[in-house]
C-alpha cells in the first residue's frame, strides 16, 4: 500500500485538471487528448486518487474533478486495471469517507459505488462492514460520508444486496438504518430513510420482516422540520401504498390527512412527492371508499397546485407574448419517435382495431407540456394528472366538489388563476364527461373566447382543454360549435407566440381525428392556413405541423384528391423535401406526412411519386451499405435505422395509394433485393415495416414479388413469433395476402407457417388484432389449400370463430369465410364439436355476398339433414334467442 507520487507527474496532472475547467472548447479538446495519453500510464489512476484524497492544499473543485475523472476511468477500463492499483484506490477511498469537505465526501461516495457496481460487491468484502461501522463514529463527517456512500450503493445495487450471493447483508443493515431515524442531524435522518426506501418496491425480505417498525418510525418523522426528511417520508409512504397496503390500512385516514398537509408544503419538492400519493392511491381498489370523505378538501388543493409559480412564468418567458420570429435552439427540439406501420382490421366495435386506449396518458402529458425547460415532472403536472385520475375514479360524483372550484377559477380576473381553472376543466374531461355534457353548451363558447385571451399561456392551455372535449363538439350541430372552434383554432395555428402555435397544432390534430370527413366542407380554408404556417414556423413547430397535415390526410382520405387541394398542399411540401439532406432528422416527420398524403391522394400522388420513391430506395440502400461497412470495420458508426424504417413505411403508403400504378417504379428498381435484406434485420421495427411493405407490394404488383417466394416464405415462417407482437402481426397479414395471389402454388410452402399460426390462435392473451389477422390468414390458406388445412379444423375452429365474429363485413372477412366453407366441405366431421361457434360467427355478417351466402346455407342445411330434425331442434334450443332468430332470417333454417 505504499505508493508515493513523483513531484513532476503531480504538477502535470494538476495543470491538466485546472485547464479542463476552462470554458473554451479548443482547450477542452486538448485536455481530452492529454487525458487519453495519460491513461497509457498504469499509475495515472494512483495520481488521481491521491489528488482527491490526500492533496488538501488544492482547491476542492479541482480535487473533486480528479475523482470524477477516476470514476470514468473505472467505468471504462475497471476490468483491465492492475489488482494492486485497484486495492490502493479502495484503501484510499475508505480512508477519505469522512473528509471535512462535503464535496469531497460526495465524490468519494460516487467513486465507491462505481467500484462496487463495476467489480461486484463480492470482490470488496470489507466495504459494507467498514461503512456500517463508520456509522457509529462520533465524528459527524465520518458518519455522514459513510451514510452518503451507503445510500448510493443501495440505489445502485438493491437487487444484489437482497440476494443470498452476499450472505444477506440487509438482515444487519436494515435494523441498523432504522436506529438512525431518530438521529439529531437531519442529513443523517434523511440518508437513513432514503436507504431503506430503495428496498420497498422489490419487497426485500429483510425489510418485510421489519415492516411495522419501519412504518412506525416513518410516522414518527412525519412532522420533521427538515424538508429533505419530509420528502423521503412521503416517498416511502407512496411506495408502501403499492407494496404493503395491508399494513397502511389501519392508519389510512391519518395518512390521507398527512398527505393533504404535505401536498400544500412550502417546499415544492415535498409537495410534489406528496402529490404522487394521490396518483398511487387512485390505482387501488379502495380509493373511492377511503378518499370520498376528503375529496372536498383535496380538490381545491390540487387545483391550487396547478397554478404556474412565479419561477415557472420566468422560465417559460410567460410575459413574452410574441416570439414567432425568434429561431429555436436546437437543444429544445425533442427527439422524434416514428411509429411503425401495423396492419389492423376495422372491427364492429366503435373505434376500430386501430384505436387502442393505451396512449391517453402520453396525450395528457404532451398536451399540457409546457416547455423543454419544464418538461420534467413538476407540481403543476402532477396535480393535474392527479385530478385526472381521481375524476376517472369518482366520475360524476366529484362534480359537486369540482364545479364550484371551476366557477371560481375559470372566470377569475387574475390570469394565473384563470389558467389553472382551464387546465382543471381539461383534466376532468375524461372522467366526468357524462356529467359535464349539460354544462358544455355554456362552457365551450366561453373557452372559444379564451382562445383570444391576451395572455399566451391562457391561449395555449385553452387549445388543449378544447381538444379534450372535441368528441362532444363534433357531434353537435356544426354551425354552433365545430365551425367557430375550427376557425379560432386555425387563427391560433398562426399565433404570434410559438407555444400557442404548438398547442393549437396538437389540438387541431385531435380535432381532425374526431371529425374525420366532417372537415371536408372546410378543406380549402384548412389547407390554406396550414400551408401559410409552413412559411411562418420556426424549426420545432414545423415538425408538429407535419403531423397535423398527415393526420388531416388520414382523416379525410380520398376527399383530399382534388386538383385545387393538391395545388395548395403539394408545392410547399416538395420545396421542403428538396431542401432537406438525406441525413437530416427533419426528413423523418416529412416522410411520415407524405406517406399519409400518398395513401389519401391515391392516383393524385402520381406526379410526385417518382422522386419520392427513388429517395426512399436510396435511404434504404445507404443504411444497408453503412451497416455492411460497420460489420467489416468497427471504426464506422452504426447507421441510424430509423430512416430505413420511415422509408419502408413511405413505400408502403405509396404502394397502398398508387396500387397498380407503382408497377413501373418497382420494375425499374432493386426493391425486392433490398426487402429481402430488411426482412432479416436484427431490429424488430425494421422487420415489422418490411412485412407491411411486402403485403402492400403483393396487393399492388404481385408479378414482381412472385419470383422471390422460395426466399421469402422461410423468413415469414421464422417471424411468426408472438413475443414480437407487431412483427408477428405484419408477417401473418403478409402471408394471407400472398396466398390469395399465389393460389394453389401455396401448397409447397404451407408447412413452413401452418403449425405456428395454430399456436398463435390458441395462445391465451394474444392481442385482438393479432388474433384477427391470424384467423383471416388461416382462413385464406384454407381457401387456396383446403385439402392441406382441413384435417386440422378441430385444432383451431372454435378460436377462429370467436376471433372473427366482431369484424365488419369486408374483403378480408369474405376470403376467410370462403376458406372456412371450403374446409368444412372437405372435412365436415372436423367442425361438429364446435358447430355452435360456427353458427355464431356466420351470424356476424350484415350482408354477405350472394355466392358466400349460398355456401354457408348449404353447410347449415347439410348439417341439419345429417343430424335429423329432432337433434337439430335440440341443438338450436341451446342458442341465445337473438342468434336463433338471426340465423332463421338470414339463412332460413
Amino acid at each position: 500500500m505504499t505508493w508515493e507520487p513523483q513531484g513532476e507527474g503531480l504538477q502535470q496532472i494538476i495543470a491538466i485538471l485546472k485547464e479542463s475547467q476552462s470554458p473554451d472548447t479548443a482547450t477542452k479538446m486538448a485536455v481530452q487528448m492529454k487525458l487519453e495519453e495519460f491513461n497509457r500510464y498504469p499509475d495515472f489512476n494512483n495520481y488521481l486518487i491521491y489528488v482527491l484524497t490526500k492533496l488538501k492544499t488544492e482547491d476542492e473543485p479541482t480535487r473533486s474533478l480528479s475523482g470524477l475523472i477516476l470514476k470514468n476511468n473505472i467505468r471504462m477500463h475497471g476490468t483491465t486495471l492492475q489488482p494492486e492499483i485497484v486495492e490502493y484506490i479502495k484503501h484510499e477511498c475508505l480512508q477519505a469517507v469522512g473528509d471535512a469537505s462535503p464535496l469531497i465526501r460526495a465524490t468519494v461516495g460516487i467513486l465507491i459505488t462505481t467500484i462496487a457496481s463495476n467489480g461486484g460487491l463480492h470482490n470488496w468484502p470489507q466495504l459494507l462492514p467498514s461503512l456500517c461501522e463508520m456509522l457509529d463514529n462520533q465524528d459527524y463527517n465520518v458518519c455522514e460520508g459513510a451514510f452518503s456512500a451507503l445510500q448510493k450503493i443501495c440505489e445502485d445495487s438493491a437487487e444484489i444486496l437482497d440476494s443470498a450471493a452476499l450472505n444477506r447483508p440487509l438482515n444487519i443493515m436494515i435494523p441498523k438504518f432504522l436506529e438512525y431515524f431518530k438521529h439529531s442531524s437531519p442529513k443523517i435522518r434523511s440518508h437513513a430513510i432514503a436507504c431503506i426506501n430503495q428496498f420497498i418496491i422489490n419487497r426485500s425480505q429483510a425489510l418485510m420482516l421489519n415492516i411495522d417498525s419501519f412504518i412506525e418510525n416513518l410516522f414518527h418523522l412525519s412532522s420533521d422540520e427538515d424538508h429533505e426528511v419530509r420528502k423521503n417520508v412521503c416517498h416511502g409512504l407512496v411506495m408502501l401504498l403499492e407494496v404493503r397496503m395491508d399494513r397502511l390500512m389501519p392508519h389510512m385516514s391519518q395518512i390521507i390527512e398527512y398527505m393533504l398537509l404535505r401536498t400544500q408544503d412550502t417546499d415544492e419538492g415535498v409537495a410534489l412527492e406528496a402529490s404522487e400519493f394521490w396518483l398511487s392511491l387512485a390505482e387501488q381498489s379502495i380509493c373511492k371508499d377511503v378518499l370520498a370523505p376528503y375529496l372536498a378538501q383535496l380538490a381545491p388543493v390540487l387545483v391550487r397546485g396547478m397554478r404556474y409559480s412565479e419561477v415557472d412564468i420566468i422560465l417559460l418567458k410567460g410575459n413574452v407574448e410574441e416570439d414567432d420570429m425568434v429561431p429555436d435552439r436546437e437543444e429544445d427540439i425533442r427527439p422524434h419517435f416514428h411509429k411503425s406501420r401495423a396492419h389492423t382490421i376495422r372491427s364492429t366495435q366503435e373505434g376500430g382495431a386501430g384505436a387502442t386506449g393505451d396512449d391517453d396518458d402520453d396525450e395528457f402529458e404532451d398536451g399540457m407540456d409546457d416547455d423543454s425547460s419544464l418538461s420534467e415532472w413538476n407540481l403543476r403536472k402532477c396535480s393535474a394528472a392527479a385530478l385526472d385520475v381521481l375524476a376517472n375514479v369518482f366520475r360524476e360524483d366529484c362534480l359537486p366538489v369540482v364545479l364550484p372550484i371551476l366557477k371560481e377559477t375559470l372566470f377569475h380576473q387574475e390570469w394565473v388563476i384563470k389558467e389553472s381553472g382551464v387546465l382543471a376543466l381539461g383534466a376532468i374531461a375524461e372522467g366526468c364527461m357524462q356529467g359535464m355534457i349539460q354544462h358544455l353548451p355554456e362552457l365551450i363558447p366561453y373557452l372559444i373566447s379564451c382562445l383570444s385571451d391576451k395572455k399566451a399561456l391562457v391561449r395555449s392551455i385553452t387549445c388543449w382543454t378544447l381538444s379534450r372535449y372535441a368528441n362532444w363538439v363534433v357531434n353537435q350541430p356544426h354551425d354552433q360549435y365545430l365551425k367557430p372552434l375550427m376557425e379560432e383554432l386555425l387563427k391560433r395555428i398562426l399565433d404570434s407566440n410559438k407555444r400557442v402555435q404548438e398547442a393549437a397544432c396538437s389540438a387541431f390534430a385531435t380535432l381532425e381525428e374526431e371529425a374525420c370527413t366532417e372537415l371536408v366542407p372546410y378543406l380549402e380554408y384548412i389547407l390554406k392556413t396550414l400551408v401559410f404556417a409552413f412559411s411562418k414556423y420556426q424549426h420545432k413547430n414545423l415538425l408538429i405541423l407535419y403531423d397535423a397535415v398527415g393526420t388531416l390526410a388520414d382523416s379525410v382520405g380520398h376527399h383530399l384528391n382534388k386538383p385545387q387541394y393538391i395545388d395548395i398542399l403539394m408545392p410547399p411540401l416538395i420545396d421542403k423535401w428538396n431542401l432537406l439532406k438525406d441525413d437530416d432528422k427533419d426528413l423523418f416527420p416529412l416522410l411520415e406526412c407524405l406517406s399519409s398524403i400518398a395513401t389519401a391522394l391515391q392516383s393524385g400522388f402520381l406526379p410526385y411519386c417518382d422522386p419520392v420513391y427513388r429517395r426512399c430506395i436510396s435511404l434504404i440502400e445507404q443504411t444497408i451499405n453503412q451497416e455492411m461497412l460497420c460489420k467489416q470495420n468497427q471504426t464506422y458508426d452504426h447507421p441510424d435505422k430509423e430512416r430505413m424504417i420511415v422509408a419502408l413505411d413511405l413505400l408502403s403508403g405509396l404502394a397502398e395509394g398508387l396500387d397498380r400504378h407503382i408497377e413501373t417504379l418497382v420494375a425499374n428498381s432493386n426493391i425486392m433485393h433490398l426487402l429481402y435484406q430488411c426482412m432479416q434485420d436484427v431490429l424488430p421495427e425494421v422487420r415489422q415495416s418490411s412485412f407491411a411493405l411486402l403485403g402492400d407490394l403483393t396487393k399492388a404488383c404481385f408479378p414482381h414479388v412472385h419470383p422471390f417466394m422460395a426466399d421469402f416464405f422461410p423468413i415469414l415462417g421464422q417471424n411468426l413469433n408472438p413475443d414480437f407482437i407487431s412483427v408477428c402481426n405484419n408477417a401473418t397479414w403478409a402471408i394471407g395476402e400472398i396466398c390469395m395471389k399465389l393460389g394453389e402454388e401455396t401448397k409447397q410452402y404451407i408447412r413452413l407457417v401452418l403449425s405456428d399460426l395454430f399456436i398463435i390462435i390458441n395462445r391465451p392473451n394474444t392481442p385482438k388484432t393479432l388474433l384477427e389477422n391470424t384467423a383471416i390468414t388461416i382462413g385464406r390458406l384454407g381457401y387456396v389449400c383446403p385439402v392441406e388445412v382441413a384435417p386440422y379444423l378441430p385444432e383451431f375452429v372454435r378460436q377462429w370463430c370467436t376471433s372473427l365474429r366482431h369484424i365488419r363485413d369486408n374483403d378480408e372477412k369474405d376470403s376467410a369465410f370462403r376458406g372456412m366453407c371450403h374446409m368444412i366441405t372437405v372435412n365436415p366431421a372436423g367442425v361438429v364439436a364446435d358447430f355452435i361457434f360456427f353458427c355464431d360467427a356466420i351470424a356476424s355478417w350484415v350482408n354477405p355476398p350472394e355466392d358466400l351466402h349460398q355456401m354457408i346455407q348449404k353447410i347449415l342445411h347439410g348439417f341439419k339433414t345429417q343430424v335429423g330434425e329432432e337433434n337439430w331442434r335440440r341443438f338450436v334450443e341451446q342458442f341465445p334467442p337473438t342468434l336463433a332468430e338471426r340465423l332463421t332470417t338470414m339463412y332460413n333454417i
